[in-house]
């Protein structure tokens, strides 16, 4: 999680202890426990509180743009309010609807054809969405249970996923293959890596490392799993928005 400064910024001399519950308490401690509950489920749990309380000020935009950023896509989103609608009022969906359109103005998922390179987007990858920040896409090239595994795996501008570890007691890791956008890929205790369509990262098991798309760029590039023993993936914590963007 991004360490929050707003409470302390508004209110660190007037109220420094609703300050400190604030920044450290809300939205350090409970926001951080992602193993009860993930950073999206926070997220729509808590625009659906203010909805439903019809708080549709600065506070529900913060949180919207923050529901957006860890998942929640536009089609969710208006899912979501319609459902509120029924619970909340029409008065109060009407306003966040209004809201939700300036949040999402510039979503480009009508385009999302356009991405994916030569193998193609696939599907949102729902299953794995609480490990990435962002919104990815998964196209499963084999079938793991007759051959080595290879997916084409793209992310959305800015997304990419979690610090993790592919364990192996012999052999493992992961190989990637760059085919389209321009994305990061960084080890622990390494300088990140920039990516271009051709570049091939191998990744060996046993190293903590995250990859994903550049700030204003897609990026895709196929997974490949490579065989061992005793293989599995361990998900870390995020890439904070505080490392992310000194990358450049």
């Amino acid at each position: 999680m991004v360490k929050q400064t707003a409470g302390h910024d508004s209110l660190g001399e007037f109220a420094p202890e609703f300050a400190r519950l604030n920044d450290d308490i809300l939205f350090g401690e409970v926001w951080s426990r992602e193993d009860e509950l993930s950073l999206k489920n926070r997220s729509i749990v808590t625009i659906s509180a203010l909805i439903g309380k019809g708080i549709v000020d600065s506070s529900l935009k913060y949180h919207l743009m923050t529901a957006r950023k860890n998942g929640v896509t536009k089609t969710e989103m208006a899912e979501i309010l319609t459902h509120i609608a029924f619970y909340a009022g029409w008065p109060n969906a009407w306003a966040a609807f209004n809201m939700v359109k300036e949040v999402y103005a510039d979503d480009n998922s009508e385009n999302k054809e356009e991405h994916g390179g030569f193998f193609g987007l696939g599907e949102p990858n729902t299953a794995y969405s609480m490990y990435f920040i962002g919104n990815s896409y998964l196209n499963p090239l084999t079938n793991p249970k007759e051959t080595v595994f290879i997916a084409n795996v793209t992310f959305e501008p800015g997304c990419r996923n979690n610090w993790h570890i592919h364990h192996a007691k012999s052999g493992g890791g992961q190989i990637l293959i760059c085919v389209d956008g321009e994305g990061w890929y960084q080890e622990e205790g390494k300088p990140a890596q920039s990516l271009k369509p051709g570049n091939i990262v191998t990744i060996p098991a046993n190293v903590k490392h995250w990859h994903g798309a550049k700030a204003n760029n897609w990026f895709s590039h196929l997974a490949v799993e490579v065989p061992g023993e005793d293989t599995k993936n361990e998900w870390c914590e995020p890439v904070s928005d505080e490392e992310y963007n000194k990358l450049s």
